[in-house]
């Protein structure tokens, strides 16, 4: 399975997940102009290493902005690594966020209450 490499724009996060690993990482700003279509490729990748590896997922989420629409989609990526996990695999997500910046914060409180896989809050 190959890697999934999606380099950063103005208003879309880079994205860089290792199939050997596990070790998947969204980071920047995510407010494309079509949110469906600059996730789906995650989403296709993600839903084929559940499928075809089958090894935990250690997930960082360094976003700094997210419009509605994105965090729309975040939400359902984290549904998807806690689903997993409720599946037997072990996953972490690590959500990291500006001191000054509440929203992110905020944001993470939400998801770390929603999920029952490892999540841990990490301020830079």
């Amino acid at each position: 399975m190959n890697n999934l490499i999606i380099e950063k724009t103005k208003s879309s996060p880079a994205v860089s997940f290792n199939a050997a690993t596990g070790k998947c990482e969204l980071s920047g700003s995510s407010y494309p102009e079509n949110a469906n279509e600059f996730y789906t490729p995650v989403f296709d990748w993600l839903k084929k290493y559940m499928t075809d590896i089958t090894r935990e997922l250690y997930f960082t989420f360094k976003l700094d902005y997210l419009n509605s629409s994105s965090i729309k989609f975040v939400s359902e990526l984290v549904d998807r690594i806690d689903k997993y996990s409720k599946a037997g695999v072990k996953n972490e997500i690590e959500w990291h966020y500006k001191e000054e910046d509440e929203d992110i914060l905020e944001l993470g409180k939400e998801f770390k209450e929603e999920v029952s896989c490892k999540f841990t809050l990490t301020e830079d």
